[in-house]
């Protein structure tokens, strides 16, 4: 009973969904959530006065929007219409309820305009400044500018996969078919190119002076390829494969060298050729030789979390496929490696020969 008043709180019933539910209804409000469908329907009702032309404004038929009326009635306890032949008019607790309702829709109205014009920033992860993935990110933001793309730089698609699946990071760049299936089970994926490999050296190397590299002349040679990192293992899986036939020695685990600065130190210190990518930017003391005979090429793909729906993605995509199609970034050159089997690749699309 309600204290103070000596009354049994009433009981309503409520037809949401097709599911009957009862609720205790105290003081004419509704202690269950109210669905903004039925305000909807009031307000129409309300401010027409005139249930066929409501019934028209709303798309619905005049006894769907009949039945809601006589549900919200029941929801808040009290008749909010009157009704004759000839007219509708709102009781006093109509006339008090409608402003609320207005509020109640405007802000649901706003909430959806919110999401709709200005979803999050989106996070994307380009792997290293200077790489190809700078362009795809500059061409989308172009393509919607009205988007928030943030970029950040961490080496290795293997760290980004955690951190997508985790909620923290939305979109990367790198070696899709690298990812243990598992992971990629959980992902999308959009192919961007077959990006040709390369070989960093010291500028006074003995093989700095050609400009390419034939594979056979490293073999014999330890080249670094990220080992023991454990953001990059599928770069490191990738210059495994690719070495097994060329007689070349994968290079040991060593710290990894962040900046400019320190890596022209650690180059010049220990002379380890680095495998890259043609694109890798240039480092002081160093020089950037593309790899030939055959040319090994690195497939990179656009990765982000399964089901993600972004207007900044779709930019992104658009940019990688109209820069990708400008520039022959699908196209295989004759007699190129790849890693066999490699999952997430697109159909087999030669380039032009010599």
């Amino acid at each position: 009973m309600d204290q103070g008043s000596g009354r049994r709180p009433r009981t309503v019933q409520h037809l949401f969904g097709g599911n009957s539910r009862t609720s205790v209804v105290r003081c004419g409000v509704a202690s269950s959530d109210l669905d903004p469908r039925l305000l909807r329907a009031f307000t129409a009702v309300a401010e027409e006065l005139h249930f066929t032309r409501a019934a028209a404004r709303l798309y619905t038929a005049q006894q769907a929007l009949s039945r809601d009326i006589a549900r919200l009635e029941r929801a808040l306890g009290v008749q909010l219409l009157t009704r004759t032949t000839r007219q509708v008019a709102l009781t006093p607790d109509g006339e008090r309820l409608l402003p609320h309702a207005r509020r109640v829709l405007d802000a649901h109205e706003a909430l959806h305009d919110a999401f709709r014009a200005a979803p999050r920033p989106l996070l994307v992860d380009l792997n290293s400044p200077g790489l190809v993935h700078d362009r795809v990110l500059a061409r989308a933001r172009e393509l919607a500018p009205e988007q928030e793309l943030m970029a950040r730089y961490e080496s290795g698609l293997t760290g980004a996969a955690r951190e997508i699946l985790a909620g923290r990071l939305d979109v990367s760049f790198g070696r899709y078919g690298g990812l243990p299936a598992g992971v990629r089970a959980r992902l999308d994926s959009h192919f961007v190119r077959h990006e040709p490999m390369a070989v960093i050296l010291p500028d006074d190397h003995e093989l700095a002076a050609l400009p390419e590299v034939p594979l056979a002349r490293l073999a014999g040679t330890e080249v670094y390829a990220g080992a023991g990192n454990d953001r990059t293992p599928e770069w490191t899986d990738l210059a495994a494969r690719l070495f097994a036939g060329h007689g070349i020695r994968l290079a040991p685990p060593a710290p990894l060298a962040v900046g400019k600065e320190e890596f022209q130190r650690i180059m010049a210190k220990h002379r380890t050729p680095v495998l890259a990518v043609t694109g890798f930017p240039p480092m002081p003391g160093c020089v950037l030789r593309p790899l030939t005979d055959p040319v090994p090429l690195s497939p990179v793909s656009l990765v982000w979390r399964a089901g993600l729906r972004h207007p900044g993605l779709d930019a992104l995509r658009a940019a990688a496929g109209e820069i990708g199609r400008r520039e022959g970034w699908l196209d295989r050159p004759p007699g190129s490696w790849l890693p066999e089997d490699e999952p997430g690749l697109p159909l087999t699309r030669p380039g032009p020969a010599g």
